[in-house]
């Protein structure tokens, strides 16, 4: 069985919306306003694009990274691994065609069946509501998390508000940075 890594930029308080700036969200860019930069800080996001296998995204993320990912340098890795779009309304020529092999998911039954298959880690990145659906189905194996300090109010979170049985994490990885940033990786305890 694949393992599904969450990896998010999130607030103190649970928001992931619009951390690098996308349109439509009052505290846009909160990843880079008054926090001071530390390369060593954001070392996971390179080793996250090294061992991922593939790449799974809703909608809306892939149509926020689809425009500017294929061609940054720092996403290259991405572009030639096989990506995956979880979305009921996405068409095939809704498609972009200069980032490699994209294919359309229509459920979490068929992100399930992805998992079952062959192969390395699966990384989701963005995509707060694919991912709230997908910790809710007990389909997530690990958490990447940089939290930063900051409490944004109100926003996309990370996490549904469904009640459901407690589900335990196992910290297997940490660290604090001078600017306040946390890393924190978590494996979902079954």
């Amino acid at each position: 069985m694949r393992t599904l890594i969450s990896t998010a930029f999130i607030s103190l308080d649970g928001v992931v919306e619009a951390p690098g700036g996308e349109p439509g969200y009052r505290n846009s860019g909160w990843t880079f306003k008054d926090i001071e930069f530390l390369p060593e800080a954001f070392d996971i996001k390179g080793r996250e694009q090294k061992d991922a296998t593939a790449m799974l995204m809703g909608r809306s993320s892939y149509e926020a990274f689809s425009p500017v990912w294929p061609d940054m340098e720092d996403f290259a890795d991405y572009k030639v691994m096989p990506k995956y779009v979880v979305s009921t309304t996405l068409t095939e020529d809704g498609l972009v065609t200069n980032w490699g092999e994209i294919a359309i998911l229509r459920s979490l039954d068929e992100v399930a069946a992805l998992k079952e298959t062959e192969g390395g880690p699966i990384i989701v990145h963005g995509s707060a509501t694919l991912n709230q659906g997908l910790s809710d189905a007990g389909l997530i194996d690990r958490y990447h998390l940089l939290v930063f300090p900051l409490l944004l109010g109100a926003g996309k979170r990370l996490f549904s508000t469904t009640d459901k049985d407690t589900q335990k994490l196992k910290l297997v990885e940490h660290e604090v940075y001078a600017n306040g940033l946390q890393k924190n990786v978590f494996d979902v305890v079954r």
